[in-house]
């Protein structure tokens, strides 16, 4: 729809509402967390209300986030606005509607939770953007490396318990890959972390998503865990010391790029827990959820897919003289499966913003008032799954954004911006979008080069999809 159509789409009144005082945030919590699941939690308030933008309350609430009311985005179209910096601000809000204490991140409130207006906010999203681009030549190699031993790994086990399971696989490898590219080539199994660095990184992230999380352990009742979990915020001791390694061990081997943070006027210390913020957070949290997804939704396709594939990837490598960049950039079926693996599992499910001021939010079929000051919410699965952008939006296609289907990419929210723009030192979009993208791509690449096919069992985990292999069959040619 061209936006002089959107202008004029007739202003309503947002629907929903927010109960009781306390007691509604409550209400909304346990529904999320227990009655519902998040998913059916957002579709059916949508459905109730016959609108894509709602009120309602969301997660923690009481008394872990100061304000739970927020307005619902779960359509592609009035999506965006949580990406446009002039009219709403991400101060503060990087987990959802509440910040957990700077002391997960040594006293700092680190870029992440910056507003664009904030100075440092450039300094050190520029940083992090030209550290990327200096390291750009050593994606490609060490990623190939680290990946290596998630292949012996998987054939080991394959071998040994006839099933592998891919998650703490996957999860080395992230860690490996980002410890190496960012603390120059060192292994951190080379370093005082040992083989550790997942698991410490693991036990860091999860208690400041907690309030986020549901265990689903069924012996512990629902009141008990969300009395532990999500009434008040986790305290930062537990983790101190597995957090101080981590933090050490890069503060011990990026050396350079603490070098070019004090050049910028930026403290070591900051500088260095920033990046493990980066390092940890951002990118080996998301890749905690994408690599398992994306071997979920290939390995659920079936041969059909996987022979596409492993004849795109041989034929490509063959004729490019191996995996470079120019090679990666003319598998156009793998670059269609990673975006649509990001558009069906978004690594980050939620985007919250403060209005900076009255603004129009424009859904399909309406516009929508919205006063300073108040939260705005979006829930991407949904808002990636929107049935007027996307043809047959809950299944996997494959094929989805080749040809012409590269024009649904503006759709494509996962980076918390759109997936045509580039970020920038003003936006609040991943500094490392495109290397997640790469890295999705290299990892398609290196597993077809080695398998024609392979099966796998699939279920749910605290964050994304648990992928156990029960086979694989090598290539044959």
């Amino acid at each position: 729809m061209a936006s002089s159509d959107l202008s004029k789409l007739p202003l309503k009144e947002i629907p929903g509402d927010y109960g009781f005082p306390f007691f509604g945030a409550i209400k909304d919590r346990y529904d999320f967390h227990y009655n519902q699941g998040a998913d059916d939690f957002f579709r059916t308030r949508m459905k109730n209300y016959q609108s894509t933008v709602f009120r309602t309350n969301v997660p923690p609430g009481p008394f872990n986030a100061p304000n739970s009311k927020v307005i619902v985005l779960v359509d592609a179209v009035s999506y965006p606005i949580l990406f446009d910096n002039a009219k709403v601000d991400k101060e503060n809000y990087f987990e959802g509607t509440f910040m957990s204490s700077t002391a997960f991140n040594g006293g700092y409130k680190v870029c992440g939770f910056l507003g664009t207006t904030d100075p440092k906010h450039s300094t050190l999203k520029g940083l992090f953007l030209s550290t990327l681009a200096k390291l750009h030549d050593k994606f490609i190699p060490i990623f190939i490396s680290s990946i290596s031993e998630l292949f012996t790994s998987l054939e080991k086990e394959l071998s040994d318990k006839g099933s592998s399971y891919l998650n703490p696989l996957s999860d080395n490898l992230s860690f490996e890959f980002l410890f190496r590219l960012f603390c120059d080539g060192r292994s951190p199994t080379d370093t005082s972390l040992g083989t550790g660095g997942p698991k410490a990184v693991d036990k860091w992230v999860f208690f400041q998503l907690a309030p986020l999380i549901s265990l689903g352990i069924k012996f512990v009742p629902n009141f008990l865990e969300d009395l532990v979990l999500h009434t008040f915020p986790l305290p930062y001791f537990p983790v101190k010391s597995d957090h101080q390694k981590l933090y050490n061990a890069f503060y011990n081997n990026m050396g350079s790029i603490l070098d070019e943070a004090e050049k910028l006027g930026v403290k070591r210390d900051e500088a260095c827990h920033n990046f493990v913020f980066l390092a940890g957070f951002n990118s080996y949290g998301g890749m905690k959820v994408f690599f398992p997804a994306l071997i979920k939704w290939v390995g659920s396709a079936g041969l059909s897919l996987h022979s596409r594939l492993a004849n795109e990837v041989r034929t490509t490598v063959k004729t490019e003289g191996g995996v470079t960049f120019a090679a990666l950039e003319k598998m156009t079926l793998v670059k269609s499966v990673v975006y649509e693996t990001l558009r069906m599992d978004p690594p980050v499910p939620f985007q919250t913003v403060k209005a900076r001021k009255d603004i129009v939010i424009t859904s399909h079929d309406a516009s929508f008032l919205v006063k300073k000051d108040e939260l705005i919410f979006g829930y991407q699965p949904l808002a990636t799954r929107d049935p007027k952008v996307f043809k047959n939006p809950e299944e996997f296609n494959a094929d989805r954004f080749v040809g012409d289907g590269e024009k649904l990419l503006k759709y494509v929210y996962w980076s918390n911006g759109k997936e045509t723009d580039d970020p920038t030192v003003n936006d609040k979009q991943c500094p490392g979008k495109d290397l997640i993208v790469l890295l999705g791509r290299i990892f398609l690449v290196e597993f077809f080069l080695r398998y024609d096919t392979f099966e796998i069992e699939f279920g749910k985990l605290l964050l994304g999809s648990k992928v156990t292999f029960k086979s694989v069959t090598k290539a044959t040619s």
